[in-house]
Protein backbone atom coordinates (compact mmCIF):
# COMPACT_ATOMS: atom_id res chain seq x y z
CA UNK A 1 0.00 0.00 0.00
CA UNK A 2 1.11 3.54 -0.72
CA UNK A 3 2.60 4.91 2.57
CA UNK A 4 0.38 8.00 2.49
CA UNK A 5 -2.74 5.90 2.02
CA UNK A 6 -1.52 3.49 4.69
CA UNK A 7 -1.21 6.34 7.19
CA UNK A 8 -4.69 7.59 6.31
CA UNK A 9 -6.11 4.10 6.83
CA UNK A 10 -4.35 3.66 10.16
CA UNK A 11 -5.73 6.98 11.33
CA UNK A 12 -9.26 6.11 10.17
CA UNK A 13 -9.06 2.80 12.02
CA UNK A 14 -7.92 4.53 15.22
CA UNK A 15 -10.78 7.04 15.01
CA UNK A 16 -13.29 4.25 14.44
CA UNK A 17 -11.96 2.34 17.43
CA UNK A 18 -12.17 5.45 19.63
CA UNK A 19 -15.79 5.90 18.55
CA UNK A 20 -16.59 2.49 20.02
CA UNK A 21 -14.88 3.24 23.35
CA UNK A 22 -17.72 4.23 25.66
CA UNK A 23 -15.39 4.57 28.66
CA UNK A 24 -13.18 7.07 26.84
CA UNK A 25 -16.22 9.07 25.73
CA UNK A 26 -17.51 9.21 29.30
CA UNK A 27 -14.09 10.31 30.55
CA UNK A 28 -14.04 13.05 27.93
CA UNK A 29 -17.34 14.48 29.17
CA UNK A 30 -16.13 14.21 32.76
CA UNK A 31 -12.97 16.10 31.79
CA UNK A 32 -15.00 18.82 30.08
CA UNK A 33 -17.14 19.25 33.20
CA UNK A 34 -14.08 19.39 35.46
CA UNK A 35 -12.21 21.85 33.22
CA UNK A 36 -15.28 24.06 32.97
CA UNK A 37 -14.85 24.88 36.66
CA UNK A 38 -11.97 27.07 35.45
CA UNK A 39 -13.84 28.48 32.42
CA UNK A 40 -11.43 26.48 30.29
CA UNK A 41 -12.74 27.57 26.89
CA UNK A 42 -12.41 31.25 27.84
CA UNK A 43 -8.65 31.00 28.28
CA UNK A 44 -7.46 31.03 24.65
CA UNK A 45 -6.89 33.67 21.97
CA UNK A 46 -6.47 33.73 18.22
CA UNK A 47 -4.14 36.42 16.88
CA UNK A 48 -4.72 38.44 20.04
CA UNK A 49 -8.51 38.15 20.32
CA UNK A 50 -10.24 35.89 22.86
CA UNK A 51 -11.74 32.84 21.15
CA UNK A 52 -14.20 30.96 23.34
CA UNK A 53 -13.64 27.45 22.01
CA UNK A 54 -11.89 24.21 22.84
CA UNK A 55 -8.54 24.11 21.03
CA UNK A 56 -9.71 20.86 19.44
CA UNK A 57 -12.58 22.67 17.71
CA UNK A 58 -10.24 25.38 16.47
CA UNK A 59 -8.06 22.70 14.88
CA UNK A 60 -11.00 20.89 13.28
CA UNK A 61 -12.36 24.17 11.93
CA UNK A 62 -8.97 24.70 10.27
CA UNK A 63 -9.20 21.21 8.75
CA UNK A 64 -12.67 21.90 7.38
CA UNK A 65 -11.83 25.30 5.93
CA UNK A 66 -8.69 23.96 4.26
CA UNK A 67 -10.66 21.01 2.83
CA UNK A 68 -13.81 22.85 1.76
CA UNK A 69 -12.09 26.12 0.78
CA UNK A 70 -15.12 28.38 1.34
CA UNK A 71 -14.98 31.90 -0.03
CA UNK A 72 -17.60 33.05 2.50
CA UNK A 73 -18.10 32.11 6.13
CA UNK A 74 -21.28 33.30 7.85
CA UNK A 75 -21.15 33.42 11.65
CA UNK A 76 -23.98 34.13 14.08
CA UNK A 77 -22.51 35.35 17.35
CA UNK A 78 -19.41 37.55 17.61
CA UNK A 79 -18.64 38.04 21.34
CA UNK A 80 -14.95 39.05 21.63
CA UNK A 81 -14.35 38.39 17.94
CA UNK A 82 -11.81 35.58 18.13
CA UNK A 83 -13.81 33.24 15.92
CA UNK A 84 -14.33 35.74 13.11
CA UNK A 85 -10.68 36.79 13.30
CA UNK A 86 -9.79 33.10 12.99
CA UNK A 87 -12.07 32.66 9.96
CA UNK A 88 -10.67 35.79 8.34
CA UNK A 89 -7.09 34.61 8.89
CA UNK A 90 -7.94 31.27 7.27
CA UNK A 91 -9.25 33.17 4.24
CA UNK A 92 -5.86 34.88 4.07
CA UNK A 93 -4.12 31.50 4.07
CA UNK A 94 -6.42 30.21 1.33
CA UNK A 95 -5.65 33.28 -0.75
CA UNK A 96 -9.08 33.19 -2.39
CA UNK A 97 -10.20 36.72 -1.49
CA UNK A 98 -12.68 35.11 0.89
CA UNK A 99 -14.85 37.05 3.30
CA UNK A 100 -16.58 36.68 6.67
CA UNK A 101 -19.96 38.17 7.53
CA UNK A 102 -21.08 37.97 11.13
CA UNK A 103 -24.04 39.08 13.22
CA UNK A 104 -24.51 39.61 16.94
CA UNK A 105 -27.48 41.05 18.79
CA UNK A 106 -25.10 43.18 20.91
CA UNK A 107 -21.63 44.03 19.63
CA UNK A 108 -20.16 45.65 22.70
CA UNK A 109 -18.27 48.87 22.08
CA UNK A 110 -14.94 47.69 23.48
CA UNK A 111 -15.07 44.48 21.42
CA UNK A 112 -16.04 46.31 18.22
CA UNK A 113 -13.15 48.73 18.66
CA UNK A 114 -10.61 45.92 19.11
CA UNK A 115 -11.98 43.95 16.16
CA UNK A 116 -12.08 46.99 13.87
CA UNK A 117 -8.42 47.84 14.51
CA UNK A 118 -7.27 44.25 13.89
CA UNK A 119 -5.50 43.64 10.53
CA UNK A 120 -7.93 40.78 9.75
CA UNK A 121 -10.89 43.21 9.74
CA UNK A 122 -10.23 43.70 6.03
CA UNK A 123 -12.13 40.47 5.31
CA UNK A 124 -14.94 40.99 7.84
CA UNK A 125 -18.39 42.59 7.76
CA UNK A 126 -20.24 42.87 11.08
CA UNK A 127 -23.98 43.39 11.53
CA UNK A 128 -25.75 44.16 14.79
CA UNK A 129 -29.14 42.59 15.39
CA UNK A 130 -30.84 39.23 15.86
CA UNK A 131 -29.64 36.48 13.57
CA UNK A 132 -33.24 35.54 12.86
CA UNK A 133 -34.47 39.07 12.17
CA UNK A 134 -35.87 39.26 8.62
CA UNK A 135 -33.83 42.35 7.74
CA UNK A 136 -30.57 40.79 8.98
CA UNK A 137 -31.24 37.53 7.13
CA UNK A 138 -32.04 39.48 3.96
CA UNK A 139 -28.76 41.42 4.20
CA UNK A 140 -26.74 38.24 4.71
CA UNK A 141 -28.57 36.37 1.95
CA UNK A 142 -28.02 39.24 -0.48
CA UNK A 143 -24.34 39.36 0.45
CA UNK A 144 -23.95 35.58 0.03
CA UNK A 145 -25.18 35.70 -3.56
CA UNK A 146 -21.77 37.04 -4.58
CA UNK A 147 -20.00 33.88 -3.41
CA UNK A 148 -19.81 30.34 -4.70
CA UNK A 149 -18.79 28.30 -1.65
CA UNK A 150 -20.42 29.14 1.68
CA UNK A 151 -19.91 27.74 5.20
CA UNK A 152 -22.01 28.71 8.25
CA UNK A 153 -21.33 28.73 12.00
CA UNK A 154 -24.30 29.13 14.38
CA UNK A 155 -23.02 30.39 17.73
CA UNK A 156 -25.53 32.91 19.07
CA UNK A 157 -28.61 32.16 21.21
CA UNK A 158 -28.47 28.43 21.99
CA UNK A 159 -32.14 27.72 22.73
CA UNK A 160 -33.92 25.04 20.71
CA UNK A 161 -36.36 27.42 19.04
CA UNK A 162 -33.71 29.97 18.10
CA UNK A 163 -31.27 27.44 16.65
CA UNK A 164 -34.03 25.59 14.80
CA UNK A 165 -35.07 28.87 13.18
CA UNK A 166 -31.44 29.64 12.32
CA UNK A 167 -31.19 26.23 10.66
CA UNK A 168 -34.29 26.94 8.61
CA UNK A 169 -32.93 30.33 7.53
CA UNK A 170 -29.25 29.62 6.95
CA UNK A 171 -29.02 26.05 5.63
CA UNK A 172 -30.25 27.19 2.17
CA UNK A 173 -27.09 29.31 1.96
CA UNK A 174 -24.71 26.39 2.61
CA UNK A 175 -22.97 25.08 -0.50
CA UNK A 176 -22.88 21.43 -1.57
CA UNK A 177 -20.20 19.51 0.37
CA UNK A 178 -19.77 22.43 2.77
CA UNK A 179 -20.85 22.57 6.41
CA UNK A 180 -23.06 24.26 8.95
CA UNK A 181 -21.62 24.07 12.47
CA UNK A 182 -23.59 24.00 15.71
CA UNK A 183 -21.41 24.82 18.71
CA UNK A 184 -22.75 24.00 22.17
CA UNK A 185 -24.60 20.81 21.30
CA UNK A 186 -22.65 19.56 24.34
CA UNK A 187 -25.32 21.15 26.58
CA UNK A 188 -27.46 18.06 25.99
CA UNK A 189 -24.74 15.85 27.48
CA UNK A 190 -24.04 17.90 30.61
CA UNK A 191 -26.14 17.44 33.78
CA UNK A 192 -29.58 19.03 33.72
CA UNK A 193 -29.49 22.44 35.36
CA UNK A 194 -25.73 22.73 34.87
CA UNK A 195 -25.95 25.84 32.68
CA UNK A 196 -26.67 28.77 34.97
CA UNK A 197 -28.33 32.08 34.09
CA UNK A 198 -29.04 30.94 30.53
CA UNK A 199 -32.34 29.80 29.01
CA UNK A 200 -30.86 26.66 27.41
CA UNK A 201 -30.54 23.30 29.17
CA UNK A 202 -30.90 19.58 28.60
CA UNK A 203 -33.85 19.17 26.23
CA UNK A 204 -33.62 22.78 25.00
CA UNK A 205 -30.39 23.46 23.12
CA UNK A 206 -28.62 23.23 19.73
CA UNK A 207 -28.52 19.43 19.87
CA UNK A 208 -32.29 19.10 20.20
CA UNK A 209 -32.77 21.69 17.45
CA UNK A 210 -30.34 19.80 15.20
CA UNK A 211 -32.09 16.49 15.76
CA UNK A 212 -35.49 18.04 15.02
CA UNK A 213 -34.16 19.75 11.91
CA UNK A 214 -32.57 16.59 10.54
CA UNK A 215 -35.99 14.93 10.66
CA UNK A 216 -37.19 17.52 8.12
CA UNK A 217 -34.43 17.17 5.51
CA UNK A 218 -32.22 14.71 3.66
CA UNK A 219 -29.89 17.47 2.45
CA UNK A 220 -27.66 17.39 5.55
CA UNK A 221 -26.03 14.64 7.59
CA UNK A 222 -23.90 14.60 10.72
CA UNK A 223 -20.21 14.20 9.93
CA UNK A 224 -19.54 12.05 12.96
CA UNK A 225 -16.02 11.25 11.78
CA UNK A 226 -15.16 14.71 13.14
CA UNK A 227 -16.72 14.39 16.58
CA UNK A 228 -15.52 10.78 16.85
CA UNK A 229 -11.91 11.93 16.69
CA UNK A 230 -12.38 15.11 18.72
CA UNK A 231 -14.03 13.56 21.81
CA UNK A 232 -13.50 16.83 23.70
CA UNK A 233 -15.64 19.22 21.68
CA UNK A 234 -18.39 21.79 21.91
CA UNK A 235 -20.14 19.84 19.13
CA UNK A 236 -20.80 16.61 21.02
CA UNK A 237 -23.42 14.45 19.37
CA UNK A 238 -22.54 15.39 15.80
CA UNK A 239 -22.76 19.17 15.60
CA UNK A 240 -20.90 19.33 12.28
CA UNK A 241 -23.51 19.02 9.53
CA UNK A 242 -22.43 18.40 5.95
CA UNK A 243 -24.57 19.28 2.95
CA UNK A 244 -24.75 16.20 0.74
CA UNK A 245 -27.38 17.27 -1.79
Amino acid sequence: MDPIEQFKQERADAINNMAQDKELKAKSVDWMLHADQYKYTYNFSWLGRPIIKYPQDIVIMQELIWRVKPDLIIETGIAHGGSIIFSSSMMELLGNNGKVIAVDIDIRKHNREEIEKHPMIKNITMLEGSSIDENIVRQISDYARNFRNVMVVLDSNHTHDHVFRELELYTPLVSLNSYILLPDTFVEFFPKGYVKERPWDVGNNPYTAMEAFLETTTDFVKDESLTDKLLITEALGGGYLKRIR
